[in-house]
This record gives C-alpha cells, sequence and structure tokens, in this order.
C-alpha cells in the first residue's frame, strides 16, 4: 500500500511554524494540536526542517531553560527524511525503524503534501494485518 493512501484516510494538514518561530511557541502549537512534531518552513510548503518533541527535551537537557527564547532552528532538525506519496508503506516502516524518526513529510512535485507519524503507520498496518488474518481464517474455515 502507497503512503498516499494512509494520507486520504488521515487527512493532508500539515502544522508548520516559520523558522523565526521561538521555541516556546513551538510548545504551544505543540500542545494546542496534540501532536508530536510541526514541519518548519518559511511559505508553509518547502520543508526546512522538522521540529519535535525530542527536539525539544535534547535542546533543554544541553542548555537548559533559555533555549525557550531561541528560534526553532537553534534545535530543528535540519536533515529531514522525506517519502512521496507512492513511497509503499512497508519502506516507510523500514526508514523510521532505521533512521529512528516519528515523523515523516510527505513531499509530492517539491511540496509539502502532508505528514505520517508512527502511529499513522502502525494503525493501517494493523488493519491490513486484520484485513488478511479474516481472509485466511474465512478461507481456511470455508466460509467465503
Amino acid at each position: 500500500m502507497p503512503i498516499g493512501d494512509v494520507l486520504r484516510v488521515k487527512g493532508t494538514q500539515v502544522i508548520t511554524v516559520t523558522p523565526d518561530t521561538t521555541v516556546r511557541h513551538l510548545l504551544a502549537v505543540l500542545a494546542e494540536h496534540r501532536i508530536g512534531a510541526v514541519v518548519v518552513s518559511h511559505d508553509g510548503s518547502a520543508v526546512e526542517g522538522i521540529a519535535s518533541e525530542r527536539d525539544i527535551v535534547q535542546a533543554l537537557a544541553r542548555r537548559g531553560a533559555a533555549v525557550m527564547s531561541e528560534p526553532v532552528t537553534a534545535i530543528y532538525t535540519a536533515e529531514v527524511y522525506t517519502v512521496t506519496p507512492q513511497t509503499p508503506i512497508e519502506e516507510v516502516m523500514r526508514m523510521m525503524t532505521e533512521r529512528r524518526v516519528r515523523h515523516v513529510p510527505v513531499v509530492a512535485d517539491g511540496r509539502l503534501h502532508g505528514i505520517v507519524s508512527i502511529g499513522d503507520v502502525v494503525k493501517i498496518r494493523l488493519v491490513e494485518l486484520e484485513t488478511e488474518r479474516t481472509a485466511l481464517t474465512d478461507y481456511i474455515t470455508g466460509t467465503r
């Protein structure tokens, strides 16, 4: 299944912040939307970085509370791994595991098209496995 199918169910809305957003405001955005990461973008379309709860915690541990007044670019991850809507879900799962990332922007034609989290990927994979289990059970028991 391509990751674009996940976006059709989940939706394509992506919360972004500009590079000059303070870490304090970033926290407010994450809390308001009940999400774990945002894409950093000057125009809401280009992916310049990603800022996650993990980035905030690591910066606080290293530099203390003063980081709250700094711009998000002081703590964000600039090297962002992205996928396209055609990327198979298995490849996304593998990438998330190998690179230890929990959020992956989906980019189409150079523009931000959506974002998927590890939770989104696990949820859709569980649905796939349940569908396969039901089909095999029906086949074995002859109820189909």
